[in-house]
């Protein structure tokens, strides 16, 4: 569903512009991508770039957070300037939440006030581009609850598309993609291992697959066993329910 709606509102404009023009509606500007870390956001950002032969621009929420004054706006500038240079292209704005969060009353310090100046200027680029430049604007956040509303309303963010961690199936055939060019031993049950997974994240279940070359290699092994999996996994996941109890609470 999430790969659907995302050739919708990115692909098709780029690809096939007449078809909103025909039908007489004005195509979408932004996707925002949200749901907790690991679960593929900008993995599926790229792809899209990738199908569409668009120019890929990638800016972290963090870098456009700086400490003198103007920087962060004239960044956001030089983003949709350079976006507009390289049409078709799709700006990607990771961890949006670190200027996108919602404006306090109070304006304690100078720090604040600049990272507000920078999400307006923002909002201020979102509002001056036509969509039909060729230009989509993709954001990611695992924190969409703090986003400030402005950003959110349709005209600028016409799309929020959500990323849960996999159910069953998918982390089972997440394990095949990355378990592929794995030396397996014969009778392998990625399916057990996916169920023993539940709520990992797609990075997780990459993170087991490593882990369980990595088993095989300090015993000088050629062939990755059923246990390696079995060791990775509870490795893999103790790690991630000491780091995460927070994370999760979040989320529920």
């Amino acid at each position: 569903a999430n790969q659907g709606d995302q050739r919708e509102v990115i692909e098709l404009p780029i690809k096939h512009p007449e078809l909103f023009e025909s039908l007489g509606i004005a195509q979408p500007k932004g996707v925002l991508l949200y749901g907790p870390p690991g679960t593929g956001k900008t993995l599926l950002a790229r792809a899209v770039a990738h199908h569409t032969d668009c120019t890929f621009i990638r800016v972290s929420g963090s870098e456009l957070v700086q400490k003198y004054i103007g920087e962060g706006s004239r960044m956001v500038r030089e983003l949709f300037v350079m976006a507009r240079e390289h049409a078709p292209s799709i700006i990607f704005m990771d961890e949006i939440d670190s200027i996108g969060s919602a404006r306090m009353e109070s304006g304690t310090g100078n720090g604040d006030s600049e990272v507000q100046r920078t999400m307006l200027e923002l909002l201020n680029q979102l509002d001056g581009f036509e969509a039909s430049n060729k230009i989509k604007v993709l954001m990611a956040t695992n924190r969409i609850d703090i986003l400030d509303q402005a950003l959110l309303r349709p005209g600028r963010i016409d799309r929020k598309i959500e990323f849960p961690n996999p159910n069953e199936d998918s982390r089972g055939d997440i394990l095949k993609i990355h378990s592929r060019r794995m030396n397996l031993m014969r009778g392998i049950d990625l399916k057990k291992i996916a169920g023993k997974m539940n709520g990992a994240s797609g990075a997780e279940l990459k993170a087991v697959c490593t882990e369980a070359g990595m088993f095989a290699l300090r015993e000088r092994r050629v062939h990755v066993t059923q246990e390696d999996f079995e060791m990775a996994v509870a490795k893999v996941m103790k790690k991630d329910n000491e780091k995460n109890m927070s994370l999760r609470k979040l989320w529920k």
